[in-house]
Protein backbone atom coordinates (compact mmCIF):
# COMPACT_ATOMS: atom_id res chain seq x y z
CA UNK A 1 0.00 0.00 0.00
CA UNK A 2 1.51 3.30 -1.05
CA UNK A 3 1.71 6.34 1.19
CA UNK A 4 -1.01 8.98 1.12
CA UNK A 5 1.56 11.65 0.29
CA UNK A 6 4.92 11.46 -1.48
CA UNK A 7 7.71 13.80 -0.44
CA UNK A 8 9.83 14.42 -3.54
CA UNK A 9 13.30 15.89 -2.96
CA UNK A 10 15.88 17.45 -5.28
CA UNK A 11 19.27 15.84 -5.72
CA UNK A 12 21.83 17.78 -7.74
CA UNK A 13 24.64 15.41 -6.78
CA UNK A 14 25.16 11.90 -5.46
CA UNK A 15 25.94 13.31 -2.02
CA UNK A 16 22.68 15.28 -1.95
CA UNK A 17 20.74 12.22 -3.10
CA UNK A 18 21.98 10.23 -0.15
CA UNK A 19 21.09 12.99 2.32
CA UNK A 20 17.63 13.39 0.78
CA UNK A 21 17.04 9.66 1.19
CA UNK A 22 18.36 9.49 4.76
CA UNK A 23 16.46 12.58 5.90
CA UNK A 24 13.04 11.37 4.80
CA UNK A 25 12.33 11.68 1.08
CA UNK A 26 9.99 9.14 -0.52
CA UNK A 27 11.43 9.91 -3.95
CA UNK A 28 14.17 12.05 -5.46
CA UNK A 29 14.54 13.69 -8.84
CA UNK A 30 17.92 13.96 -10.50
CA UNK A 31 19.45 15.07 -13.77
CA UNK A 32 21.97 13.33 -15.93
CA UNK A 33 24.39 15.18 -18.16
CA UNK A 34 21.77 15.36 -20.91
CA UNK A 35 18.29 16.73 -21.48
CA UNK A 36 17.68 18.37 -18.08
CA UNK A 37 17.00 21.99 -17.09
CA UNK A 38 19.80 22.43 -14.56
CA UNK A 39 22.91 22.52 -16.70
CA UNK A 40 24.84 24.36 -13.95
CA UNK A 41 24.08 21.68 -11.35
CA UNK A 42 26.75 19.04 -10.77
CA UNK A 43 24.34 16.46 -12.19
CA UNK A 44 25.10 12.76 -12.45
CA UNK A 45 27.42 10.72 -14.59
CA UNK A 46 25.97 7.43 -15.71
CA UNK A 47 27.93 5.58 -13.04
CA UNK A 48 26.85 7.99 -10.31
CA UNK A 49 23.28 7.62 -11.45
CA UNK A 50 23.53 3.85 -11.14
CA UNK A 51 25.03 4.10 -7.65
CA UNK A 52 22.39 6.61 -6.58
CA UNK A 53 19.54 4.44 -7.79
CA UNK A 54 20.92 1.41 -5.99
CA UNK A 55 21.26 3.43 -2.77
CA UNK A 56 17.75 4.89 -3.06
CA UNK A 57 16.11 1.58 -3.88
CA UNK A 58 17.88 -0.10 -0.96
CA UNK A 59 16.06 2.43 1.27
CA UNK A 60 12.69 2.08 -0.49
CA UNK A 61 13.01 5.43 -2.30
CA UNK A 62 12.19 5.99 -5.98
CA UNK A 63 14.30 7.95 -8.47
CA UNK A 64 12.96 10.14 -11.27
CA UNK A 65 15.22 11.58 -13.99
CA UNK A 66 14.62 14.97 -15.60
CA UNK A 67 14.53 15.00 -19.40
CA UNK A 68 12.51 18.20 -19.64
CA UNK A 69 14.37 20.39 -22.12
CA UNK A 70 12.58 21.76 -25.16
CA UNK A 71 14.53 19.87 -27.78
CA UNK A 72 15.99 21.01 -31.07
CA UNK A 73 16.74 18.58 -33.91
CA UNK A 74 20.29 17.87 -32.78
CA UNK A 75 19.15 17.02 -29.25
CA UNK A 76 17.59 13.77 -30.41
CA UNK A 77 20.93 12.26 -31.38
CA UNK A 78 21.68 9.50 -28.87
CA UNK A 79 18.40 10.02 -27.01
CA UNK A 80 17.07 6.50 -27.54
CA UNK A 81 20.28 4.94 -26.27
CA UNK A 82 20.19 7.20 -23.20
CA UNK A 83 16.63 6.20 -22.36
CA UNK A 84 17.47 2.51 -22.78
CA UNK A 85 20.36 2.95 -20.36
CA UNK A 86 18.12 4.66 -17.80
CA UNK A 87 15.68 1.79 -18.05
CA UNK A 88 18.47 -0.75 -17.60
CA UNK A 89 19.66 0.79 -14.31
CA UNK A 90 16.18 0.91 -12.81
CA UNK A 91 15.04 4.53 -13.15
CA UNK A 92 11.46 4.70 -11.87
CA UNK A 93 10.16 7.52 -14.08
CA UNK A 94 11.20 10.18 -16.58
CA UNK A 95 10.12 13.82 -16.27
CA UNK A 96 9.33 15.19 -19.74
CA UNK A 97 7.97 18.44 -21.19
CA UNK A 98 8.53 18.27 -24.96
CA UNK A 99 5.99 16.21 -27.00
CA UNK A 100 8.78 15.04 -29.28
CA UNK A 101 10.84 13.76 -26.36
CA UNK A 102 7.69 12.18 -24.94
CA UNK A 103 7.11 10.29 -28.20
CA UNK A 104 10.68 8.96 -28.17
CA UNK A 105 10.23 7.76 -24.59
CA UNK A 106 6.98 5.96 -25.43
CA UNK A 107 8.53 4.34 -28.49
CA UNK A 108 11.86 3.37 -26.92
CA UNK A 109 10.94 2.42 -23.34
CA UNK A 110 7.17 1.87 -23.46
CA UNK A 111 7.04 0.46 -19.92
CA UNK A 112 8.75 3.50 -18.39
CA UNK A 113 6.54 5.72 -16.22
CA UNK A 114 6.36 9.26 -17.59
CA UNK A 115 5.69 12.43 -15.60
CA UNK A 116 4.75 15.62 -17.44
CA UNK A 117 6.97 18.48 -16.25
CA UNK A 118 5.67 21.80 -14.99
CA UNK A 119 7.49 23.23 -18.03
CA UNK A 120 4.67 21.86 -20.18
CA UNK A 121 2.32 24.53 -18.74
CA UNK A 122 -0.17 22.19 -17.11
CA UNK A 123 -2.70 24.84 -16.12
CA UNK A 124 -5.99 22.98 -16.77
CA UNK A 125 -7.44 19.49 -16.66
CA UNK A 126 -8.03 19.37 -20.43
CA UNK A 127 -4.27 19.60 -20.99
CA UNK A 128 -3.72 17.04 -18.24
CA UNK A 129 -6.22 14.64 -19.82
CA UNK A 130 -4.47 15.02 -23.17
CA UNK A 131 -1.21 13.81 -21.65
CA UNK A 132 -2.95 11.03 -19.72
CA UNK A 133 -4.45 9.72 -22.97
CA UNK A 134 -0.92 9.57 -24.42
CA UNK A 135 0.19 7.42 -21.49
CA UNK A 136 1.42 9.85 -18.84
CA UNK A 137 1.14 8.63 -15.27
CA UNK A 138 1.69 11.93 -13.46
CA UNK A 139 1.06 15.61 -14.10
CA UNK A 140 3.31 18.23 -12.49
CA UNK A 141 1.04 21.23 -12.10
CA UNK A 142 2.02 24.69 -13.30
CA UNK A 143 3.13 26.98 -10.51
CA UNK A 144 0.41 29.47 -11.53
CA UNK A 145 -2.45 27.43 -10.05
CA UNK A 146 -4.50 28.13 -6.93
CA UNK A 147 -5.71 25.50 -4.47
CA UNK A 148 -9.10 25.57 -6.22
CA UNK A 149 -7.58 25.09 -9.67
CA UNK A 150 -5.44 22.18 -8.51
CA UNK A 151 -8.52 20.59 -6.91
CA UNK A 152 -10.48 20.97 -10.16
CA UNK A 153 -7.67 19.26 -12.06
CA UNK A 154 -7.56 16.41 -9.55
CA UNK A 155 -11.33 15.91 -9.66
CA UNK A 156 -11.34 15.60 -13.46
CA UNK A 157 -8.50 13.08 -13.79
CA UNK A 158 -8.62 9.29 -13.47
CA UNK A 159 -7.94 8.02 -9.95
CA UNK A 160 -4.71 6.31 -10.98
CA UNK A 161 -3.13 9.56 -12.23
CA UNK A 162 -1.07 11.48 -9.70
CA UNK A 163 -0.71 15.23 -9.28
CA UNK A 164 2.66 16.61 -8.28
CA UNK A 165 3.11 20.24 -7.20
CA UNK A 166 5.96 22.41 -6.00
CA UNK A 167 5.64 23.22 -2.30
CA UNK A 168 8.99 24.80 -1.51
CA UNK A 169 11.88 26.65 -3.13
CA UNK A 170 12.73 29.30 -5.71
CA UNK A 171 9.99 30.73 -7.90
CA UNK A 172 10.50 31.80 -11.52
CA UNK A 173 9.10 35.16 -12.61
CA UNK A 174 8.19 33.67 -16.00
CA UNK A 175 5.24 31.50 -16.91
CA UNK A 176 6.04 28.01 -15.60
CA UNK A 177 9.70 28.79 -16.09
CA UNK A 178 9.34 29.44 -19.84
CA UNK A 179 11.68 32.44 -19.93
CA UNK A 180 13.60 34.14 -22.75
CA UNK A 181 15.32 36.86 -20.72
CA UNK A 182 18.45 34.77 -20.24
CA UNK A 183 18.61 34.00 -23.97
CA UNK A 184 18.25 37.68 -24.87
CA UNK A 185 20.65 39.16 -22.33
CA UNK A 186 23.34 36.46 -22.07
CA UNK A 187 22.73 34.05 -24.98
CA UNK A 188 22.24 31.26 -22.42
CA UNK A 189 19.15 29.19 -23.21
CA UNK A 190 16.94 28.79 -20.14
CA UNK A 191 14.96 26.05 -21.89
CA UNK A 192 18.15 24.06 -22.26
CA UNK A 193 19.06 24.41 -18.61
CA UNK A 194 21.46 27.35 -18.86
CA UNK A 195 19.42 30.15 -17.24
CA UNK A 196 21.55 33.04 -15.94
CA UNK A 197 18.67 34.21 -13.67
CA UNK A 198 18.56 37.80 -14.95
CA UNK A 199 15.30 38.14 -12.99
CA UNK A 200 17.51 38.49 -9.89
CA UNK A 201 19.55 41.38 -11.31
CA UNK A 202 19.31 45.08 -10.45
CA UNK A 203 17.50 47.20 -13.06
CA UNK A 204 17.24 50.91 -13.84
CA UNK A 205 15.54 52.84 -16.64
CA UNK A 206 17.26 54.75 -19.46
CA UNK A 207 15.20 57.37 -21.31
CA UNK A 208 15.71 57.24 -25.07
CA UNK A 209 17.01 60.80 -25.50
CA UNK A 210 19.25 60.73 -22.40
CA UNK A 211 21.71 57.88 -22.93
CA UNK A 212 23.89 57.17 -19.95
CA UNK A 213 21.38 58.56 -17.41
CA UNK A 214 20.29 55.63 -15.32
CA UNK A 215 17.13 56.27 -13.31
CA UNK A 216 15.92 53.91 -10.60
CA UNK A 217 12.57 52.28 -11.28
CA UNK A 218 11.68 53.21 -7.72
CA UNK A 219 13.17 55.87 -5.50
CA UNK A 220 15.84 53.66 -3.97
CA UNK A 221 19.56 54.36 -4.11
CA UNK A 222 20.29 50.66 -4.66
CA UNK A 223 18.03 50.27 -7.66
CA UNK A 224 15.11 47.87 -7.91
CA UNK A 225 14.94 44.12 -8.42
CA UNK A 226 11.66 44.30 -10.32
CA UNK A 227 11.45 40.59 -11.22
CA UNK A 228 12.81 39.11 -7.99
CA UNK A 229 10.27 36.62 -6.62
CA UNK A 230 10.34 35.42 -3.04
CA UNK A 231 10.74 31.70 -2.34
CA UNK A 232 7.77 29.40 -2.06
CA UNK A 233 7.10 27.86 1.37
CA UNK A 234 3.95 25.82 1.99
CA UNK A 235 4.96 23.94 5.14
CA UNK A 236 2.13 25.60 7.10
CA UNK A 237 -0.42 24.47 4.49
CA UNK A 238 -0.04 20.69 4.50
CA UNK A 239 -3.81 20.12 5.06
CA UNK A 240 -4.79 22.39 2.15
CA UNK A 241 -2.27 20.72 -0.18
CA UNK A 242 -3.64 17.28 0.62
CA UNK A 243 -7.26 18.43 0.34
CA UNK A 244 -6.50 19.88 -3.12
CA UNK A 245 -5.57 16.38 -4.27
CA UNK A 246 -1.80 16.79 -4.49
CA UNK A 247 -0.06 13.44 -4.05
CA UNK A 248 3.57 14.41 -4.58
CA UNK A 249 4.99 17.39 -2.64
CA UNK A 250 7.93 18.65 -4.67
CA UNK A 251 10.85 20.61 -3.22
CA UNK A 252 12.90 22.79 -5.57
CA UNK A 253 16.68 22.93 -5.21
CA UNK A 254 18.92 20.73 -7.34
CA UNK A 255 21.69 23.32 -7.02
CA UNK A 256 21.56 23.56 -3.23
CA UNK A 257 23.88 22.26 -0.49
CA UNK A 258 23.45 19.09 1.55
CA UNK A 259 22.46 21.33 4.48
CA UNK A 260 19.58 22.79 2.46
CA UNK A 261 18.39 19.38 1.27
CA UNK A 262 18.60 17.73 4.69
CA UNK A 263 17.01 20.67 6.52
CA UNK A 264 14.06 21.17 4.18
CA UNK A 265 13.37 17.49 3.57
CA UNK A 266 13.40 16.68 7.27
CA UNK A 267 11.12 19.61 8.15
CA UNK A 268 8.53 18.62 5.53
CA UNK A 269 8.81 14.94 6.46
CA UNK A 270 8.03 15.75 10.08
CA UNK A 271 5.22 18.14 9.15
CA UNK A 272 3.54 15.66 6.80
CA UNK A 273 3.85 12.78 9.26
CA UNK A 274 2.49 14.90 12.12
CA UNK A 275 -0.56 15.87 10.09
CA UNK A 276 -1.26 12.31 8.96
CA UNK A 277 -0.96 11.08 12.56
CA UNK A 278 -3.09 13.80 14.09
CA UNK A 279 -4.07 17.17 12.58
CA UNK A 280 -4.05 18.69 16.08
CA UNK A 281 -0.39 17.69 16.48
CA UNK A 282 0.43 19.40 13.19
CA UNK A 283 -1.36 22.60 14.22
CA UNK A 284 0.47 22.64 17.55
CA UNK A 285 3.87 22.30 15.83
CA UNK A 286 3.40 24.60 12.82
CA UNK A 287 5.63 27.32 14.21
CA UNK A 288 8.36 24.77 14.94
CA UNK A 289 8.20 23.37 11.38
CA UNK A 290 8.44 26.87 9.90
CA UNK A 291 11.34 27.71 12.19
CA UNK A 292 13.21 24.57 11.13
CA UNK A 293 12.71 25.03 7.41
CA UNK A 294 13.83 28.65 7.79
CA UNK A 295 17.25 27.42 8.90
CA UNK A 296 17.99 26.54 5.28
CA UNK A 297 19.24 29.35 3.04
CA UNK A 298 16.23 31.13 1.53
CA UNK A 299 14.76 34.35 0.27
CA UNK A 300 11.76 35.78 2.11
CA UNK A 301 8.83 33.37 1.83
CA UNK A 302 5.61 33.50 -0.17
CA UNK A 303 2.70 31.14 -0.85
CA UNK A 304 2.97 31.86 -4.57
CA UNK A 305 -0.31 31.46 -6.45
CA UNK A 306 -1.93 28.97 -4.08
CA UNK A 307 -4.00 31.49 -2.11
CA UNK A 308 -4.19 34.35 -4.60
CA UNK A 309 -2.33 35.81 -7.53
CA UNK A 310 0.96 37.32 -6.33
CA UNK A 311 1.04 40.96 -5.29
CA UNK A 312 3.89 43.34 -4.53
CA UNK A 313 4.24 41.53 -1.20
CA UNK A 314 5.40 38.40 -3.04
CA UNK A 315 8.38 40.15 -4.63
CA UNK A 316 11.55 41.51 -3.04
CA UNK A 317 12.38 44.85 -4.62
CA UNK A 318 15.26 46.11 -2.50
CA UNK A 319 17.86 43.32 -2.79
CA UNK A 320 18.51 39.84 -4.16
CA UNK A 321 20.11 38.44 -1.01
CA UNK A 322 19.37 35.22 0.81
CA UNK A 323 18.53 34.85 4.47
CA UNK A 324 21.35 32.56 5.51
CA UNK A 325 21.53 32.41 9.28
CA UNK A 326 23.13 28.97 9.44
CA UNK A 327 26.47 27.89 8.05
CA UNK A 328 26.94 24.43 6.58
CA UNK A 329 29.86 23.53 8.86
CA UNK A 330 30.48 19.93 7.92
CA UNK A 331 29.40 16.31 7.56
CA UNK A 332 29.81 13.91 10.45
CA UNK A 333 31.48 10.83 9.00
CA UNK A 334 32.02 8.70 12.13
CA UNK A 335 31.19 8.46 15.83
CA UNK A 336 33.19 6.47 18.39
CA UNK A 337 30.90 5.48 21.26
CA UNK A 338 33.82 4.57 23.53
CA UNK A 339 35.60 7.93 23.25
CA UNK A 340 32.47 9.93 22.32
CA UNK A 341 34.42 11.53 19.50
CA UNK A 342 32.85 12.61 16.23
CA UNK A 343 34.83 12.76 12.99
CA UNK A 344 33.83 15.69 10.78
CA UNK A 345 34.61 16.58 7.18
CA UNK A 346 34.67 20.40 7.31
CA UNK A 347 32.65 22.46 4.84
CA UNK A 348 32.93 25.91 6.46
CA UNK A 349 35.21 27.18 9.21
CA UNK A 350 34.33 26.54 12.84
CA UNK A 351 36.44 26.84 15.98
CA UNK A 352 36.96 25.80 19.57
CA UNK A 353 34.39 27.62 21.70
CA UNK A 354 31.67 27.49 19.04
CA UNK A 355 28.18 26.21 19.79
CA UNK A 356 26.92 24.07 16.92
CA UNK A 357 23.88 22.00 16.02
CA UNK A 358 23.91 18.48 14.66
CA UNK A 359 21.00 17.85 12.32
CA UNK A 360 20.27 14.14 12.65
CA UNK A 361 18.03 12.19 10.23
CA UNK A 362 15.40 11.48 12.90
CA UNK A 363 14.51 13.27 16.11
CA UNK A 364 15.43 16.70 17.36
CA UNK A 365 18.76 18.25 16.47
CA UNK A 366 21.60 17.90 18.97
CA UNK A 367 23.53 20.78 20.50
CA UNK A 368 27.26 20.57 21.00
CA UNK A 369 29.83 22.99 22.44
CA UNK A 370 33.37 22.45 21.19
CA UNK A 371 35.70 22.40 24.20
CA UNK A 372 38.69 21.09 22.24
CA UNK A 373 39.36 19.87 18.73
CA UNK A 374 41.94 17.67 17.00
CA UNK A 375 43.18 17.23 13.46
CA UNK A 376 43.47 13.93 11.62
CA UNK A 377 46.84 13.17 13.22
CA UNK A 378 45.52 13.85 16.72
CA UNK A 379 47.12 17.27 17.16
CA UNK A 380 45.18 19.85 19.16
CA UNK A 381 43.88 22.69 16.96
CA UNK A 382 41.92 25.89 17.59
CA UNK A 383 39.91 25.98 14.35
CA UNK A 384 39.08 24.10 11.17
CA UNK A 385 39.67 26.62 8.35
CA UNK A 386 40.46 24.29 5.44
CA UNK A 387 37.84 22.92 3.01
CA UNK A 388 37.11 19.22 3.65
CA UNK A 389 39.58 19.17 6.55
CA UNK A 390 39.09 16.11 8.80
CA UNK A 391 38.72 17.05 12.46
CA UNK A 392 37.49 15.42 15.66
CA UNK A 393 35.80 16.69 18.80
CA UNK A 394 33.77 15.28 21.66
CA UNK A 395 29.99 14.92 21.70
CA UNK A 396 28.47 13.12 24.67
CA UNK A 397 25.27 12.28 22.81
CA UNK A 398 25.44 9.44 20.30
CA UNK A 399 25.43 10.79 16.76
CA UNK A 400 24.01 8.86 13.78
CA UNK A 401 26.27 8.72 10.74
CA UNK A 402 26.12 10.59 8.48
CA UNK A 403 24.70 13.75 10.05
CA UNK A 404 24.93 17.45 9.19
CA UNK A 405 26.85 19.95 11.30
CA UNK A 406 25.53 23.52 11.21
CA UNK A 407 26.43 26.77 12.97
CA UNK A 408 24.08 29.61 13.81
CA UNK A 409 25.14 33.12 12.80
CA UNK A 410 22.46 35.72 13.53
CA UNK A 411 24.42 38.55 11.94
CA UNK A 412 24.61 36.97 8.51
CA UNK A 413 22.76 38.19 5.46
CA UNK A 414 24.60 37.35 2.26
CA UNK A 415 23.98 36.68 -1.36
Amino acid sequence: MRKKVELLAPAGSLENLKFAVLYGADAVYIGGNKYGLRAKAKNFTEEEMKEGIEFAHAHGVEVYVTCNIFAHHQDFEGMKEYFLYLESIGVDALIVADPGVFSVVRETVPNMEVHISTQANNTNYHTALFWVKQGAKRIVTARELSFEEVKAMHDNLPEDVDLESFVHGAMCMAYSGRCLMSNYLTHRDANHGECAQPCRWKYKVVEETRPGEYMPVEEDERGTYIYNSRDLCMIEYIPQLIEAGIYSFKIEGRMKTPLYVATVVKAYREAIDAYLRDPAEFEAKKDYFLQEVSKASHREFTTGFYEHKPTDKDQTYGHNSYVRNYDFSGIIKAYDEETQMVTVEQRRKFSVGNDLEILVPQGEFLRVHIEEMFDEEGNSIESAPHPKQIVRFKCEQKVPVPSILRKFDQTKLSE
